[in-house]
C-alpha cells in the first residue's frame, strides 16, 4: 500500500519536523508513505486566487487512479476504530491512497470535486503543520487496530 499525504505550506518548526518523521518511521513498517508539500501562496493576493493556484499545485500531485481523501470541515467525523475501518476498506479498491490537506484559508471546491472521500477530524480548526501530525497518528493508529496490535488508548 502506499499512503501520499499532499499538503499545503512547508514546516519550520523541529518540534512538528520530529514528531511527523516518528510516526513516517513507524508507518513504513506497514505501508510506503510520502509526504508531498506544495508551495503555499502568497497572501497579496484574495483568497479565491489563492485557493485555485494552490488547488493547481495539489491536483498535479494526485496520482491517476488512486483513492483521495480530503481534509474538510464539511467532512464526516470518524472515531478511530471507523477511521481503521475506512482505510482497511480503500485497501480492497485502490492501492494508493492520498490525504489532502488544505493551506491556510482552505481548499478550492475543484480539489473538493477531486475527492473521493471527505473527511473531518475535528470542527476546530488547526494549523496544517499540527494536522500533518494528528493525521500521521490516526494512520499509525489504523494500521495497529487493523493488525490487532496494542497501541495505548
Amino acid at each position: 500500500m502506499k499512503i501520499n499525504i499532499i499538503s499545503v505550506g512547508k514546516i519550520k518548526e523541529s518540534y512538528f519536523i520530529d514528531g511527523i518523521e516518528e510516526y513516517k518511521k513507524r508507518i513504513s513498517k506497514y505501508a510506503n508513505i510520502e509526504l508531498i508539500t506544495v508551495m503555499d501562496e502568497s497572501n497579496d493576493l484574495d483568497d479565491k486566487t489563492i485557493k485555485k493556484k494552490e488547488a493547481e499545485r495539489l491536483l498535479a500531485k494526485i496520482p491517476q487512479n488512486s483513492y483521495t481523501i480530503v481534509l474538510d470541515l464539511a467532512g464526516k467525523e470518524l472515531n478511530s476504530i471507523e477511521f481503521a475501518k475506512k482505510m482497511d476498506d480503500i485497501t480492497l479498491i485502490s492501492s494508493t491512497i492520498n490525504f489532502i490537506i488544505g493551506g491556510s484559508i482552505g481548499l478550492d471546491q475543484s480539489v473538493l470535486d477531486r475527492a473521493d472521500y471527505k473527511l473531518c477530524f475535528s470542527k476546530f480548526t488547526f494549523p496544517h503543520k499540527l494536522m500533518k501530525l494528528i493525521l500521521l497518528e490516526q494512520i499509525y493508529r489504523s494500521f495497529k487496530i487493523n493488525n490487532n496490535e496494542s497501541y495505548h488508548k
